[in-house]
């Protein structure tokens, strides 16, 4: 699982907050927001494998642009999947397993975006000190992600322990359910 926030989320978050337009944009791979509806497949990865340590990488991060207008504070928090940064080993040979294992890695990128849309929706945001708080928020939840995810990676083995890998995919959906108002409509 590959984590990242920072280079084009933090230019998302400092243009949004300037209110100036960027020089030139960064060009953007595309992505695939996260979408009950839509589970992942093994055509969806489609970079090299870099590593001899795994079968599959899913690269997911959560996309937060955040601004004022007149003074009140929006935010847009997504779960997203990069195809162009994702892998599997050999595709014709990986297994339904393997897959689920991955999609529940991105199934955790969404459920963070959630508690993350929950936070965002609780605190009181003063437009004019956005900066520092809306960072620190951030910093922690991004943080608290991640080591989730490897705490996920570790506990099911990277997929392979079946017993752990079930219980894990069991309560993150629960806990999807149970954010259900905190989903994108």
């Amino acid at each position: 699982m590959l984590f990242s926030f920072a280079p084009l989320w933090l230019l998302s978050l400092l243009a949004t907050l300037t209110q100036q337009p960027t020089a030139q944009a960064p060009v953007v791979a595309p992505t695939l927001e996260w979408n009950a509806r839509r589970p992942l497949t093994w055509a969806d990865f489609k970079a090299r494998p870099n590593t001899d340590r795994l079968e599959a990488l899913t690269s997911s991060t959560i996309d937060a642009k955040v601004g004022c207008v007149d003074y009140q504070f929006s935010a847009q928090v997504t779960a997203v999947f990069r195809p162009s940064e994702s892998w599997v080993r050999h595709p014709a040979q990986a297994s339904a397993a393997l897959l689920r294992h991955e999609q529940v890695h991105f199934d955790l990128t969404e459920l963070h975006a959630r508690l993350l849309r929950q936070k965002l929706s609780l605190v009181k945001l003063d437009c004019e000190k956005l900066q520092p708080a809306f960072s620190n928020l951030t910093k922690m939840a991004f943080l608290t992600w991640q080591r989730e995810e490897a705490r996920y990676d570790q506990e099911s083995n990277h997929g392979l322990n079946a017993a752990r890998q079930q219980a894990w995919e069991q309560q993150v959906q629960q806990r999807l359910v149970q954010l259900e108002a905190f989903a994108l409509k």
